[in-house]
């Protein structure tokens, strides 16, 4: 969503002013200060795939007082070596090297796993890994296919293992301020539609050599290179936009909205991008929900005006998430400031701007950036809530009941534009 500087500026005094007096209020400004599980110390993590997401937004984000990373895996060995490269400048103690998963869990005394593959792999490692007596932390989307999530799910429960999808706005500070301090609190009023938007300008394509000449990846089920760098452009390893780009979002909605996509409708194909890719480059979702909500997905290749964001719209108010770390609050009927009686915190009083909280004057941030990027902060959470669960027994904050949802209704979209229908969830 497009909002001009005079519209930021009042949604976010909106929505400081919402969460007054409210715990929520205190977690955007205390998304660091957990303490580390003290029972039995760190767990001991392996990493199964060591690609940009594991780097950017796992490796890159560990927190010691929680996890101890002392394995890697990855069949690219250049990629490996970026892993280590990770840790060394995260000032992290080295850890050993794989390309076979199997020979890691054999060899390592692991606790957990964290899997961030290509989708198609996700619920045989998964599987395994529980199998082994492993808790585990899996890349979004859950699995490939309604079969996958089912089958991890079934053996998180039978081994009584611990299994976290990697959904990581159930671990920000923005997001889950947002749910408590306004939705929770009802102050949208009746919630019937929600826009999800993530739109971009470019190609998805990623470009890059083989680590050797002689490297092949034919042994692991890619028939070239290119299939194993470009895997998320074809349908045999990935389902596409909605499951690296939808997922997150609709599981955002799910959450929202209290409830899961019942039935769903989607067109869209490769129009822009005719290079050889097999999965779309635009696509048009429309997701209903029980009691007559609808959640609209669009995702472009050919215009990022709007970018990514999430608009959750009531008859009392509008709710704005934008690149998933800056919040924006409107009242509905009026010229979008919220008054003392409308929306209050708990305690009763409103917040304003002050020197002891910053003033959200630029797009970049302002008072919500004073916990930092939230997508890092939030990752960094994740992996530390799933090792605090395997210690504590907090609760995860996702889940595979909340990923199989998600994941089921994501595929179910990816049938509907294959078959030109309405896809009902409860059919997959």
């Amino acid at each position: 969503m497009t909002l001009t500087p005079e519209q930021r500026e009042l949604g976010r005094r909106n929505f400081l002013r919402a969460l007054a007096g409210t715990p929520a209020l205190a977690a955007l400004g205390a998304a660091s200060g957990a303490e580390g599980p003290v029972l039995g110390g760190p767990v001991r993590v392996g990493f199964i795939g060591t690609g940009v997401q594991a780097r950017g937004q796992l490796l890159s984000n560990i927190d010691s007082r929680f996890t101890q990373v002392v394995a890697l895996c990855d069949i690219n060995p250049a990629q490996l070596e970026l892993a280590a490269d990770v840790l060394g400048e995260a000032k992290l103690p080295p850890a050993k090297q794989y390309s076979d998963w199997r020979e890691m869990l054999l060899k390592e005394r692991l606790e957990a796993a964290v899997i961030a593959t290509p989708l198609f792999a996700h619920a045989e490692m998964a599987v395994g890994c529980m199998e082994a007596g492993l808790h585990v932390l899996c890349e979004k989307m859950m699995a490939y296919d309604a079969e996958g999530c089912r089958r991890m799910l079934e053996t998180s429960r039978k081994t009584n293992r611990h299994l976290e999808i990697g959904h990581q706005r159930f671990y920000s500070p923005v997001y889950r301020a947002a749910y408590e301090g306004v939705v929770k609190q009802g102050l949208l009023g009746e919630v019937y539609f929600a826009r999800l938007t993530w739109h971009r300008n470019g190609n998805w394509r990623r470009q890059g050599e083989p680590p050797s000449p002689e490297f092949d990846p034919a042994p692991w089920g890619y028939p070239t290179f290119e299939h194993l760098l470009n895997w998320r452009l074809y349908w045999r390893y990935s389902q596409g936009l909605m499951a690296e780009l939808a997922s997150h979002m609709v599981a955002v909605a799910d959450w929202f909205f209290g409830a899961s996509v019942v039935a769903v409708q989607m067109s869209g194909g490769v129009h822009r991008f005719k290079d050889g890719r097999e999965v779309p480059d635009h696509v048009y979702a429309t997701l209903e929900y029980p009691g007559g909500r609808t959640a609209v997905f669009t995702s472009i290749a050919s215009n990022s005006l709007g970018q990514r964001s999430e608009a959750i719209y009531g008859t009392k108010g509008t709710l704005v998430l934008c690149r998933e770390r800056e919040a924006y609050l409107f009242e509905e009927g009026g010229p979008g400031v919220a008054t003392a009686n409308e929306v209050r915190g708990k305690a009763g009083d409103v917040v304003d701007s002050s020197e002891s909280r910053p003033d959200a004057g630029t797009a970049s941030g302002g008072a919500l950036s004073t916990i930092g990027d939230d997508r890092q902060t939030s990752s960094r959470l994740e992996i530390s809530g799933l090792c605090a669960t395997v210690r504590t027994g907090t609760p995860l904050l996702c889940g595979p009941t909340r990923g199989i949802n998600t994941a089921l209704a994501c595929i179910g979209a990816n049938q509907s534009m294959q078959k030109g229908s309405w896809i009902q969830i409860k059919d997959l």
